[in-house]
């Protein structure tokens, strides 16, 4: 290859290397996006009632993550129960885990305040969306 064709070619895979970077930088972006993923995903609360087992279940003074159903309820004093949609508030990932009273976002590791919903830690800016819940015959129903 002559030293004019070789420059030409590696002008040509320059520009396809910083095509190919900024198009996997927009991918991670929109990864990050809570608009580009509410379309797919399913409501941050629930549409429906939803029976998340007995209420003893949740320590007083204490809170119980119901991952699967994206909720977690706390019991500040007895008989008395708060919930929160377990869904980051930032890109919608499901909390993993409660630790001395924060839920943790596996995803950019925001940190939630599982009695209140508030934000303790970023990068999330919104508050946990509440839950109604009550005990019925010693159960809770969420939503």
């Amino acid at each position: 290859m002559s030293a004019p064709q070789s420059a030409a070619r590696r002008t040509v895979l320059k520009g396809a290397a910083a095509l190919a970077g900024a198009a996997g930088a927009g991918a991670a972006l929109t990864a990050c996006s809570t608009e580009s993923n509410s379309g797919g995903r399913t409501p941050a609360t629930p549409t429906a009632p939803v029976d998340l087992g007995a209420a003893a279940e949740v320590p007083v003074g204490g809170a119980k993550l119901y991952r699967e159903s994206k909720l977690v309820v706390s019991c500040p004093e007895a008989g008395r129960y708060k919930a929160f949609s377990a869904q980051c508030t930032h890109s919608g990932c499901v909390l993993d885990k409660i630790v001395e009273g924060e839920g943790n976002c596996p995803c950019h590791g925001s940190r939630f305040d599982v009695a209140t919903g508030q934000v303790l830690r970023g990068p999330a800016a919104q508050p946990l969306p509440e839950v109604p819940v009550k005990a019925e015959n010693g159960r809770l129903v969420a939503g």
